[in-house]
């Protein structure tokens, strides 16, 4: 069973920056791709930033939108079986909740193809 826990969300100034962790089990970075996804209230879930299965083509690369660009870095640990997103110069529009999912195609733009997703930690961004 594929599990994924989130985790380092919390209250911060803007211009501030957090590190997101999401901690998987049940599969391996060998054949999922990993991604980060944020809800803020009102609006639609929106894809953040992704890192490809090691087995597929993209061979673990990482994917960002513009949201992250610029801002937002990706990374994983395989050995503890841990992605992380950090990010950084935080905005009030960067509040949300933050959420992690599982997919075989690390596909932002297409949230049907995210199968496992965590429960979300929350991130608010305000002075």
């Amino acid at each position: 069973q594929l599990q994924l826990v989130e985790s380092g969300g919390g209250l911060v100034q803007p211009g501030g920056s957090l590190r997101l962790s999401c901690a998987v089990s049940g599969f391996t970075f060998d054949d999922y791709a990993i991604g980060w996804f944020r809800q803020a209230p009102g609006k639609e879930r929106e894809g953040v930033s992704c890192v490809s299965s090691i087995q597929s083509s993209g061979g673990g690369s990482t994917h960002y939108t513009d949201i992250a660009k610029g801002r937002f870095a990706m990374s994983s640990d395989n050995a503890k079986n841990t992605v992380y997103l950090q990010m950084n110069n935080l905005k009030p529009e960067d509040t949300a909740v933050y959420y992690c999912a599982a997919a075989l195609l690390c596909r932002l733009g297409q949230l049907s193809l995210w199968t496992s997703w965590g429960q979300g930690t929350q991130v608010t961004v305000s002075s």
